[in-house]
């Protein structure tokens, strides 16, 4: 069975999130650093008079692992990523504590 390349799928899965615009004063970027694998979702723009600009899903891959830093999605990356075909034990929930994530059913390290 061949590899999936992990770098097409998480740029894939968060190129589908950065459609989800809040409104036409705020805008969504993606942010892809190839080279060191690092990839994230941005809102920014403003609401109200009021800046907008937050992280919504933070991904890095380090050692043939993805750690999901951020995920204030409601689908939830770590789900896509098992139902595309990504061992959980390749999934790292970065933004648990250490010690909580021998508690999950992902990867721990």
């Amino acid at each position: 069975m061949e590899r999936i390349n992990y770098q097409e799928l998480v740029q894939t899965i968060l190129t589908k999130h950065s459609g989800n615009d809040l409104d036409k004063d705020t805008e969504v970027q993606l942010i892809f650093d190839t080279k060191r694998e690092h990839y994230q979702v941005i809102n920014l723009g403003w609401k109200d008079q009021k800046r907008v600009y937050g992280c919504v899903i933070h991904v890095d891959i380090k050692e043939g692992k993805i750690w999901l830093q951020r995920d204030r999605t409601e689908i939830r990356i770590a789900n896509e990523l098992v139902a595309a075909g990504v061992l959980k034990k390749d999934i790292i929930l970065a933004f648990k504590a250490p010690y909580l994530r021998q508690f999950t059913e992902f990867a721990v390290e």
